[in-house]
C-alpha cells in the first residue's frame, strides 16, 4: 500500500508538471497554429467548401432530372356521373336523366418522368457564376486568414514588446534595490541624510509600481495573444522572437497594390455583376427541354393490386418550347438595373485603387518616420542609461545628491517608456504595410 501510495503520488505531481507546460512559440508558429485552429478560419474553410458544392448544385440542374412517382386511390364513394337517358335509350323521355357510379373502388400508378435542358441561356451563365463564385469565396476566406494572421501578429509583437519591457524593469528594480542596500548602510554610519535615503526609496518604489504595470501588460498582451491564436485561454505560453529579431523581418516597401487582397475582392464583386448582367440578357432567350414518361394504370374493384392482374402502361415523349416575347418591360428593367449595379462596382473598384494608392504613400512614409523615431529613442536610452550610471557612481564617491540620481533615475525610465512606444509604431506601420501589399499570409 506504501508504494502505491508513492505511485499514485508520483504520478499525480508528474500530471501537474505537465499540465503547467508553458509552450513557446516563434511568430511563424503562432501565425501556423492560428491558421490551424482559429474558428474564424474554419468557418471560411466551411464557405469555401458550400461555394464548391454549388457548384455540383448547379451542374446536377443540366443533367437529367429522373423521378419515379407513385399513387394509390380508395374511394370510399365512387364518383356519379349523369347523362341524358337518350343517350342509351332513344326512347326516353326529353330531361330525363341517368346516374351511375364510374371507375373503380381502387386506382394505382407507377411512373417514370425524365427531364434534360437542351438548351437554357440563364443555366449556361448560373454555371458559370457558380464556378467563378467559388473563386471569389477563396479570396473572402483568404482575406479572413489575413485578418486572423494580422491580428496574431499585431499581438505576438505586443507580447514581445511587453516581455522586453518586463526585463527592463526587472532590472531596474534589481539595480535600485542594490543602491538602496548599499546607501543604507551609509545611513546607519551617518554619511548621509535621512532626505535622501527617502529620495532613493522613492526611486525604487516608482521602479517597482513601473515593475507591475509591466507584469501586468505582458500577461494580458499574451492573453490577446492566446485569443488570436485560438489557443485555450487556460493554457500558458511564451514568445520565442525578441523585438531584435521581429524587427530584422524586414517589411516589402513596394509592390502592386492590386495584389492586395480587398482590391481583389472588388475586381471579383465586378466579374460576378458582369454575369449577372449576362444572365439577365440571356433570360431573353428561348429554352428547350426534352421529357419522357411511362406510366402504368391499375383499376382494381378489390384490392389485388398483387395479383397477376393487368396493368395499362402509357408512354409518352416530347419537347417543350418556351419563347418569351413580353413580359410587360420587367425583364428589360431588371436588366437595366444589373447595368447600373455593374457601373457602381466599377465605381468602387476604381476609387479603392486611388484609396490604396494614396494609403501606399502614406504608409511607406509612416514606416520609414517609425525607423528612425525609433533609432533616435534607442539612442536615447542609451544615453538616459549612461548618466544614471554616471549619477550613481558619483552618489558612491560623495560628489553627487540622491535628489540628481532620482531625476536621473525617472529620466532613464521615461526614456525607457518613450522607446517601447517607438517601437509599437515601428511593428505598426510595418504591419501595416505587409497587409497593403498581400505579405501577411505564408506564401504558397
Amino acid at each position: 500500500m506504501y508504494k502505491l501510495a508513492l505511485v499514485t503520488i508520483s504520478l499525480f505531481l508528474a500530471s501537474s508538471i505537465i499540465a503547467q507546460e508553458v509552450r513557446s512559440f516563434t511568430i511563424e508558429e503562432a501565425k501556423a497554429y492560428a491558421l490551424e485552429n482559429n474558428l474564424s478560419v474554419h468557418n471560411a474553410n466551411n464557405d469555401i467548401e458550400i461555394a464548391r458544392k454549388k457548384i455540383v448544385e448547379t451542374r446536377g440542374i443540366g443533367l437529367p432530372q429522373v423521378n419515379i412517382n407513385g399513387n394509390f386511390n380508395h374511394f370510399i364513394n365512387l364518383p356519379v356521373t349523369v347523362i341524358d337517358a337518350k343517350f342509351l335509350n332513344p326512347m326516353a323521355e326529353d330531361g330525363e336523366t341517368v346516374s351511375f357510379e364510374a371507375g373503380t373502388k381502387y386506382t394505382s400508378n407507377g411512373s417514370l418522368e425524365v427531364g434534360q435542358i437542351l438548351f437554357n441561356g440563364s443555366y449556361i451563365v448560373g454555371l458559370q457564376a457558380a464556378s467563378f463564385f467559388a473563386k471569389f469565396q477563396e479570396t473572402v476566406s483568404n482575406q479572413t486568414k489575413e485578418d486572423v494572421a494580422f491580428n496574431v501578429i499585431q499581438a505576438y509583437e505586443l507580447a514581445a514588446i511587453a516581455k522586453e519591457n518586463k526585463s527592463f524593469m526587472d532590472s531596474l528594480v534589481a539595480s535600485t534595490t542594490q543602491l538602496v542596500q548599499k546607501q543604507q548602510n551609509f545611513l546607519e554610519l551617518g554619511l548621509m541624510l535621512q532626505e535622501d535615503m527617502d529620495q532613493l526609496s522613492y526611486s525604487l518604489l516608482g521602479a517597482k509600481n513601473a515593475q507591475l504595470s509591466a507584469d501586468l501588460q505582458y500577461e494580458n498582451a499574451l492573453n490577446m495573444l492566446k485569443l488570436a491564436m485560438g489557443y485555450p485561454i487556460s493554457s500558458q505560453i511564451e514568445v520565442n522572437n525578441t523585438t531584435s529579431n521581429l524587427m530584422s523581418k524586414t517589411s516589402i516597401t513596394t509592390g502592386d497594390i492590386k495584389s492586395n487582397l480587398t482590391y481583389m475582392m472588388m475586381e471579383r464583386q465586378v466579374k460576378l455583376s458582369e454575369l449577372n448582367v449576362k444572365n439577365n440578357k440571356f433570360a431573353n432567350l428561348p429554352t428547350l427541354n426534352a421529357f419522357f414518361s411511362q406510366t402504368y394504370n391499375a383499376f382494381r374493384t378489390e384490392f389485388n393490386f398483387f395479383d397477376d392482374e393487368r396493368w395499362f402502361p402509357q408512354t409518352v415523349w416530347g419537347l417543350q418550347l418556351n419563347i418569351p416575347v413580353f413580359s410587360g418591360l420587367s425583364r428589360h428593367a431588371r436588366t437595366a438595373q444589373t447595368k447600373i449595379q455593374l457601373l457602381s462596382d466599377q465605381n468602387n473598384l476604381s476609387m479603392m485603387e486611388q484609396n490604396l494608392q494614396f494609403q501606399e504613400i502614406q504608409f511607406q512614409n509612416n514606416y520609414q518616420a517609425a525607423i528612425d523615431k525609433t533609432e533616435l529613442q534607442k539612442q536615447n536610452v542609451e544615453l538616459a542609461k549612461n548618466i544614471y550610471n554616471n549619477e550613481i557612481i558619483r552618489e558612491n564617491i560623495g560628489k553627487g545628491n540622491s535628489i540628481n540620481v532620482t531625476q536621473k533615475h525617472t529620466q532613464y525610465m521615461t526614456a525607457q517608456a518613450q522607446y517601447i512606444g517607438s517601437l509599437v509604431e515601428l511593428f505598426q506601420a510595418k504591419l501595416a504595410l505587409d497587409k497593403l501589399y498581400n505579405n501577411i499570409l505564408p506564401s504558397k
